[in-house]
């Protein structure tokens, strides 16, 4: 099995290895590519590897990674503020959300669907590659954070 070890600006011929969003934060993993080869993704440390993010395999070719449509849904709103707003309910709930020009795109979840369509917001439901933002404390290797947040005079921490 060849080895993919470390990301790389490398362009060139080689494989490509299509993985779903929770599938895309790694550190050792045993993949197949898109023409049956079998791959070990061995990285350094736990990364969020992106759509069209490449790796360097020890053979000298470059391994690509593209991101698996999976069902998500896109937000869009009767203008800016109202998009704004609908961030802002998004991101109190932590919920992951790939911020685009003119909507926002989460993964399917018929609660938080609720709540944006009682807010106002647009559905269009879809399969799709799903590329969230990285937390503003995301250091890159996949390590988080933890804070704390004081809601009405008690405080809740969480750790991520």
């Amino acid at each position: 099995m060849i080895r993919a070890h470390s990301l790389t600006e490398a362009t060139g011929d080689g494989p490509t290895v299509r993985l779903a969003f929770e599938e895309r934060h790694r550190r050792r993993l045993a993949l197949r590519t898109t023409d049956g080869e079998a791959v070990l993704l061995d990285l350094d440390k736990a990364t969020r590897l992106r759509d069209g993010q490449r790796i360097a395999m020890d053979d000298g070719r470059v391994l690509t990674v593209e991101a698996l449509p999976e069902a998500v849904v896109d937000i869009t709103a009767a203008d800016a503020h109202g998009l704004a707003r609908l961030s802002w309910h998004l991101g109190n709930r932590h919920t992951p959300t790939e911020i685009m020009p003119d909507r926002l795109r989460i993964r399917r979840d018929h609660v938080l669907e609720a709540m944006v369509e009682r807010l106002g917001g647009t559905l269009s439901v879809l399969d799709a590659p799903f590329d969230p933002e990285v937390g503003a404390y995301h250091d890159g290797g996949g390590h988080g954070h933890h804070h704390a947040h004081d809601h009405h005079g008690h405080g809740h921490a969480h750790d991520h």
